[in-house]
């Protein structure tokens, strides 16, 4: 299955969450796309429920179907509840983190710069956004990609750095402090539900 790239505004819309997270999907029309708008009153069977949650998460972390079954699977055999370790994991990638410590504005953008050589961890190079970044590496932008405009954009509106995350926008380098807590990862998900889905 591909990664959508259809409008994100619409799948916004539809999944009730903002998925650009500027939040201005949902402030204009806060209800899902079609033509009886506001009127949709269908109510959602508990399949319906976990599927929608499953795929809020997948469209927040920008990730195809195999990319996140996989993902979940390894957060399956890791000690703890599985939901609440699968996030964390999606956290730890490394395109995510690009876009945590505010180097690219968007998810599909700091993908981009992994994807294109433009981002080392612990010093080399690293091409592959779903590497999963551990706890104390440390993120940064190689030496001939610092003047990059997407880069320099994304720092100026930038003014939010996770609590588990350091940042030093002159050296354009960023630390992986530890791992998130669930509290500190998207409060729009409930992870349960993920799981039970793929526990069908």
């Amino acid at each position: 299955m591909s990664r959508y790239t259809g409008s994100i505004w619409k799948k916004s819309r539809r999944l009730g969450i903002s998925l650009t997270g500027t939040g201005k999907e949902l402030d204009k029309r806060p209800y899902a796309p079609g033509q009886h708008g506001p009127n949709q009153r269908k109510k959602q069977s508990e399949y319906g429920m976990q599927l929608q949650e499953k795929q809020k998460l997948r469209f927040i972390y920008g990730l195809n179907e195999r990319q996140f079954r996989n993902l979940f699977d390894k957060a399956g055999k890791q000690k703890g509840i599985h939901g609440e370790n699968f996030m964390i994991l999606l956290e730890s990638r490394l395109d995510n983190l690009v876009y945590r410590l505010g180097l690219a504005r968007t998810r599909p953008q700091a993908r981009q710069l992994v994807n294109h050589g433009h981002i080392l961890v612990d010093g080399s190079r690293v091409d592959i956004p779903s590497y999963l970044v551990s706890p104390g590496q440390v993120i940064s932008v190689r030496e001939k990609s610092r003047n990059l405009d997407i880069i320099k954009e994304a720092i100026e509106v930038n003014n939010f750095v996770p609590e588990y995350t350091t940042f030093d926008a002159e050296k354009l380098e960023g630390t992986f402090t530890r791992l998130p807590e669930r509290s500190e990862l998207p409060a729009e998900i409930n992870e349960q539900f993920i799981v039970e889905f793929y526990s069908r």
